[in-house]
């Protein structure tokens, strides 16, 4: 699917773009992908001279679920001292936490093809392999327990969004009691490998220069925008690029230009 996305961005930078084909779940069960894109990304970094590549020059990009790999193999190679550093990283409207689901951008988008917000949830917990029937419980914020709600509100928070973001359509959620059971059920889920907006701060401090890309139009704009404050809090510099006609699946759409045209 995206052979073709990978063959545009070669050509039209001037790069040598490698591809991982890590193993899919549910076959394969979280965090397989995970591992196979850190495995992939090391042995590339120490091989790279091998392939006409200065190591020092080496960036690491996905989008959407692809993003959320780069962003969680970016923290865990920030600290290894065995390998080459990053240059840097490329997210492309990643999927980045699991504390929130009515964030603006949930609300405003949550019927905005293709990633609908009860869509997000069902790949995410297919993904790792958890029942679909907790969905609603999930939109309600009742799988976060009571501990950990005031340490990740300090990193996601719809105070931290901009104003201009929330005048389409945003209200306020109530608060829910958490449930015990669901929180129990649902802990993996904050592991940064899956939620990498997560990370201590100790670890996102480290991460090379970013480059992000968020569209107006999708459920996970405010993922990015609080991982972008997140970073600029710690010093990383962060290129921005907001897509104001964009929608989710714009950039893999874009290398489709022969078939559909669109703004963004």
């Amino acid at each position: 699917a995206y052979e073709r996305t990978c063959r545009y961005l070669a050509r039209k930078s001037n790069s040598v773009v490698v591809s991982v084909g890590y193993r899919l779940a549910p076959e394969h069960p979280f965090p397989a992908q995970f591992e196979d894109c850190v495995t992939a990304t090391i042995h590339f970094l120490r091989t790279a001279q091998d392939h006409g590549v200065d190591p020092s020059r080496v960036v690491i990009c996905g989008d959407s679920s692809g993003g959320t790999l780069t962003a969680a193999v970016a923290q865990a190679l920030a600290s290894r001292r065995d390998v080459p550093k990053l240059r840097a990283q490329i997210l492309i409207y990643p999927f980045l936490q699991c504390v929130d689901f009515n964030l603006p951008s949930y609300q405003q988008n949550e019927k905005v093809p293709v990633l609908l917000k009860e869509r997000t949830l069902v790949l995410g917990l297919k993904y790792m392999k958890k029942d679909l029937s907790i969905i609603p419980e999930m939109f309600k914020g009742r799988h976060v327990p009571g501990e950990l709600r005031s340490k990740y509100q300090k990193w996601v928070s719809p105070d931290y969004i901009p104003q201009e973001f929330k005048t389409r359509g945003y209200k306020p959620s109530p608060p829910h009691p958490p449930s015990e059971e669901l929180c129990a059920y649902t802990k993996v889920i904050f592991d940064p490998i899956f939620s990498p907006l997560l990370a201590e701060d100790s670890v996102v401090a480290q991460v090379p220069e970013t480059l992000l890309v968020t569209c107006e139009f999708d459920v996970l704009r405010d993922d990015g925008l609080l991982y972008k404050k997140r970073l600029e809090d710690h010093g990383i510099k962060v290129t921005w690029c907001h897509l104001q006609e964009g929608f989710h699946g714009t950039v893999f759409s874009a290398t489709l230009g022969w078939a559909i045209a669109f703004k963004s």
